[in-house]
């Protein structure tokens, strides 16, 4: 049965939001490999670039558009010519970016985003369990896990010095 990876899923271990990644994409990409049909692992790999269709995508366009929109007016700009007209109003959407602009730290706001990305990703997966759409939740979460390991393993000196010799 196409689009249904019992095997595939039941095998994945579980995310945990800041806890390590268990593997690496490159390695969730392979374990895919044989077992789940090259156009769904095609549309995994766009709905992780923002393409296609999808609420996850929906959700995630219409929260840059509300950074955007605070963004902008913080510079006295015009937001219009930097939005992506197909997200959709939610005034919780613009709860989580008023939040996250507010904190004064970038990584604690950053932080404080993909938080709310991983909820929003719980909430998409009720109703599905082995499904094209659960892999492709299971592959967003896998990528915040990956990025946030990526912040915590950074050498905060090497980065500095890179930084000033920009």
């Amino acid at each position: 049965m196409t689009g249904y990876y019992v095997y595939l899923i039941s095998s994945l271990p579980t995310l945990q939001f800041g806890a390590k990644p268990p593997f690496s994409m490159e390695r969730f990409f392979s374990m895919c490999e044989g077992l789940v049909s090259s156009e769904d692992l095609e549309e995994v790999k766009s709905s992780l670039k923002g393409e296609g269709e999808g609420r996850y995508r929906d959700f995630e366009r219409t929260l840059r558009n509300e950074l955007v929109k605070i963004r902008a007016h913080r510079k006295h700009m015009d937001a219009s010519r930097f939005l992506r007209s197909d997200g959709y109003a939610d005034q919780w959407i613009s709860h989580i970016a008023a939040g996250a602009c507010r904190n004064p730290s970038v990584l604690d706001a950053e932080r404080l985003l993909d938080q709310d990305r991983w909820r929003f990703l719980d909430e998409l997966s009720v109703g599905h369990y082995f499904d094209l759409e659960s892999l492709m939740i299971y592959a967003h979460k896998l990528s915040i896990a990956e990025k946030w390991e990526r912040v915590v393993t950074a050498d905060a000196g090497q980065l500095l010095e890179e930084a000033l010799k920009k």
